[in-house]
């Protein structure tokens, strides 16, 4: 493993334009490209093209197309879990999703944070990732936006169009932007 790649893995600051990495998000979109064109009945093929992009996919779990990460090998998705048409998962770092999770259409899931004080730092393109982790049994609204470094805690729905920022404990409705706990479930 290369020096940029260990930084990223490492939540360290890293130049996203190694040749490792640029050569790991190529293979990840020939992959993809792959998966996105398959055909409305095609779902033994979608299966096999998502069993060699993520790190992990359970038992039961679907993902329809259109999908986009970057990765792909640091997506790890439970069993029985759902990711409906068009959900982004910026994988830079590890992104956990648990077993019976749903997940709706244009949803972003994104691990990628820039140096927000020293523009010589973001105007090279240096970046750091922070994993994100959804637990079990969490329903993702459509269009929800996950931040770097959040875990959903199980049970927990995040209502449709909420930017989840922080942390969301378990059992409850969480909505807006920021997203915030409306109630307990």
């Amino acid at each position: 493993m290369g020096e940029q790649k260990n930084r990223m893995l490492s939540g360290d600051l890293y130049r996203c334009d190694d040749p490792e990495l640029v050569a790991e998000r190529l293979h990840c979109q020939q992959l993809l490209d792959k998966f996105n064109a398959t055909g409305a009945g095609d779902d033994l093929q979608r299966l096999s093209i998502l069993e060699e992009l993520l790190g992990s996919i359970g038992e039961g779990s679907w993902i329809m197309p259109r999908f986009q990460c970057d990765y792909g090998h640091l997506i790890q998705l439970g069993q029985n879990s759902f990711l409906n048409y068009d959900v982004i998962a910026m994988d830079g770092a590890a992104i956990t999703i648990g077993d019976d999770v749903s997940i709706g259409p244009r949803s972003q899931i994104l691990t990628a944070l820039h140096p927000m004080t020293d523009h010589e730092l973001r105007r090279a393109r240096w970046e750091t990732a922070a994993p994100v982790t959804i637990g079990n049994n969490v329903w993702l609204g459509a269009g929800v936006i996950v931040c770097p470094g959040v875990t959903i805690a199980a049970n927990t729905v995040v209502g449709a169009g909420s930017v989840v920022t922080r942390d969301l404990p378990e059992k409850v409705f969480a909505a807006g932007n920021p997203a915030r706990v409306v109630k307990p479930l």
